[in-house]
């Protein structure tokens, strides 16, 4: 296959727009925070706490919209095993927006803190805090190595060009904005994404839908014509492994850094909460395209087209449907702008996880953990080589493991099973406390690692009720692989049993050395004998303009140094006289 001349420059313009917005965004907003004397590195992390609706609104609906949650939509309703019923990422994105909005946004934004493991440091303390970072990291960097290797693919469908250097450019360009200009930059390249994904795919779908071989979706929704309807089904023997999935789409899209670093950025907590709901909107309008864009796949006669005559599902290429639609059912300069677009906005999308995580290393492990003394400056350049560090990290691991998906489901599994129950503990459970923490994060741990995981060929050591043998039969070469399939909802129950042994245990342990049956000594941990510190003044600056009755008084799991830390005892009163004897004295 030739280099197609027309693919190339539309990825080029593209390419150039996203380099030029995110720089322009990083001059713009270069000053930004400086009158008030914010932190240079909470500027990176957060912006200046100033993000508006407009542009708020699209950076938070970008939180999930990007090259995976295009392409994954459309996957599913094509598959003939799924279809639409099974498409779940759109409807189960847009719930985690509404609930994290409902629950989750105004306290955490309201506290003034900077990353999403700040209230777990602050009552768990800094061991806890690093263990509740590795799956936090894992989930940023196997999403930002995911998008990286979808792209790939998307690319080589457009043109015929060295696939590792295009995935080692489109990073490059990202982290380069990343570096210059941190959460301001991620955020207005997240308008440009999400404005390409949406003219990119709405101008391709009317041409690929009036393609000679493409039948009636209206029907093909119904019955089948070329393959199995398109809308799906969902087997009563699947049920509860639906309700299991989507309840991890629901509750476990909360816990990330990715969208906390929008709620924290938000100029207010009701702001937070706002944008959480307009990205709710914008989840579910932004899936329209890919859904279309499956069903067409889903009822087009391949035989017909340029593709051949063996359709995608048969050469297990089922999870290139979008490109392939766009490439091979529309007019070459209709295909081109449109994959151009969509190349452009995956390679986008990778920049925001790659912040986070980043972000999270030079604050809760490097500066809370390690340094305490840290200057800003200092602060500044870890976080710079981290997102240099991790985003070639997300790189490598696209280009070589084949198994990237399954090591972020896996991931995103543990996202749920283990932090979001530590999430709810911390913000809504009054007397937990670290004991209690670590019990619930190997509960969680041994709960869903003993499942198994297909993706990763990882077999099950605990055979949950209902579980049943599958085959996978690969297509091109003819192997028949077998796997476990739980259909027990698993999932879920390792969640709530990690919730619930955090509860348990930490009552208990508080019990036990309080009542004298234990003795103090052997509180090795300190996280039941210690001075309490009701610390309202959390990590907040007086920009914030925070309601203090909105506080909650948390119990900190550190000793005097650290504690100086996190505590600001100088501001954060309505009329900027407080202190934390004062406060402490409101109770």
């Amino acid at each position: 296959m030739a280099i197609h001349a027309e693919g190339l420059v539309a990825i080029v313009i593209f390419y150039l727009l996203i380099l030029f917005v995110g720089i322009w965004a990083a001059w713009k907003n270069k000053d930004s925070g400086a009158g008030e004397g914010a932190d240079r590195s909470e500027i990176i992390m957060v912006g200046g706490r100033d993000i508006g609706l407009f542009v708020g609104g699209f950076t938070m609906t970008a939180t999930w919209v990007g090259g995976g949650y295009i392409n994954g939509t459309a996957e599913y309703v094509y598959l003939p095993d799924s279809g639409l019923a099974w498409a779940q990422a759109p409807f189960g994105y847009a719930m985690s927006l509404v609930v994290g909005g409902l629950f989750f946004a105004k306290p955490m934004r309201s506290r003034g803190y900077v990353t999403m493991l700040d209230p777990f440091q602050q009552l768990y303390g800094k061991r806890m805090g690093g263990l509740l970072f590795i799956p936090a990291l894992m989930g940023e960097i196997f999403w930002s190595a995911a998008i990286l290797s979808a792209l790939g693919a998307t690319l080589s469908v457009i043109v015929d060009i060295d696939i590792n250097m295009s995935v080692i450019i489109s990073a490059m360009i990202a982290i380069f904005y990343t570096l210059v200009g941190g959460l301001y930059s991620v955020a207005y390249t997240d308008v440009v994404q999400l404005f390409c994904i949406f003219l990119g795919l709405w101008i391709s779908v009317p041409f690929a839908l009036s393609n000679p071989a493409v039948a009636d979706i209206g029907v093909s929704a119904k019955r089948p014509v070329y393959q199995a309807a398109w809308l799906g089904k969902i087997d009563s023997s699947e049920t509860w492994m639906w309700v299991d999935n989507f309840c991890l789409l629901m509750l476990g899209g909360i816990p990330w850094q990715v969208y906390f670093q929008r709620v924290l950025s938000a100029s207010s907590a009701t702001y937070a909460q706002v944008l959480s709901f307009l990205a709710a909107f914008g989840c579910l309008v932004m899936a329209v395209p890919s859904v279309l864009i499956g069903a067409i796949g889903a009822s087009t006669d391949w035989n017909q087209t340029s593709y051949g005559a063996v359709a995608p599902k048969d050469k297990d290429e089922s999870d290139m449907i979008l490109p392939i639609v766009l490439q091979h059912l529309c007019p070459s300069y209709i295909s081109f702008f449109g994959l151009g677009a969509v190349s452009a906005a995956v390679m986008s999308s990778a920049d925001s996880s790659i912040l986070s995580a980043s972000s999270m290393f030079a604050r809760n492990i490097y500066q809370l953990a390690f340094r305490q003394s840290a200057s800003d400056r200092e602060i500044v350049w870890v976080m710079r080589i981290t997102i240099f560090v991790f985003g070639s990290l997300a790189t490598a691991m696209a280009l070589l493991t084949g198994t990237v998906y399954g090591l972020w489901y896996l991931s995103s599994d543990l996202v749920y099973v283990i932090i979001f129950p530590q999430l709810l503990c911390v913000l809504f459970i009054k007397g937990t406390n670290t004991y209690g923490s670590v019990a619930g994060y190997v509960f969680g741990l041994i709960l869903r690692i003993g499942g198994g995981e297909p993706y990763l060929k990882l077999p099950p050591f605990i055979y949950y009720p209902g579980w049943i043998t599958q085959e996978k039969i690969h297509h091109l070469t003819g192997d028949v692989e077998y796997f476990v399939q739980q259909r027990f909802p698993f999932k879920s129950m390792s969640m709530l049993a990690s919730f619930l042994a955090n509860i348990t245990f930490s009552y208990l342990t508080k019990y036990l050395f309080e009542s004298g049956t234990v003795s103090h000594k052997y509180d090795f941990l300190d996280a039941v004998h210690r001075t309490e510190i009701m610390d309202k003044t959390t990590l907040v600056g007086n920009q914030d303009n925070i309601i203090l009755s909105e506080m909650a008084p948390v119990k900190q799991a550190v000793g005097g140094a650290r504690a100086g830390t996190f505590n600001n005892v100088d501001v954060l009163s309505d009329d900027g006289e407080s202190s934390a004897e004062s406060l402490q004295n409101e109770e």
